[in-house]
């Protein structure tokens, strides 16, 4: 069994922020439900301090994280993409990622898959996203 925690934007290109992580998890785990919303927030926390060297806003709040997968082994599976195909930093931010969820305690493997389907559109980012970018 795994549990998913999706970034609201990413799942719904016209949601105008994300989703909180309690709203964002559906629990089929055996882990406990309040140690799940523990490791969820230090996941989340972990991944917002990766940033997209040309853009001064975190990954999670830019809508690059689409999903993230925790097996009941702590297991960490994500699925994550970049704001263009071409981008410099293509081949080192998925390393970047899995470093910075591996320093979260009690995680076991993790896995970061870049896809790009669907694409990344200035839509997926967070209302947080936005005002720091001034694209409002």
């Amino acid at each position: 069994m795994t549990e998913e925690m999706t970034n609201g934007p990413a799942d719904d290109p016209g949601a105008a922020e994300a989703a909180a992580p309690a709203d964002a998890v559906t629990q089929t785990s055996a882990i406990p439900q309040a140690e799940l919303d523990m490791l969820t927030d230090d996941l989340i926390g972990a991944i917002k301090t990766v940033y997209d060297p040309e853009i001064p806003v975190d990954i999670y709040e830019l809508g690059l994280i689409y999903k993230i997968d925790v097996s009941d082994d702590r297991d960490i599976d994500i699925d994550m993409t970049l704001t263009a195909p071409g981008c410099p930093v293509a081949g080192e931010m998925p390393q970047w990622v899995s470093d910075a969820v591996s320093s979260v305690d009690g995680v076991g493997d993790v896995k970061v898959n870049l896809v790009f389907d669907p694409p990344w559109t200035p839509e997926r980012m967070s209302d947080e996203a936005k005002v720091a970018l001034n694209m409002f």
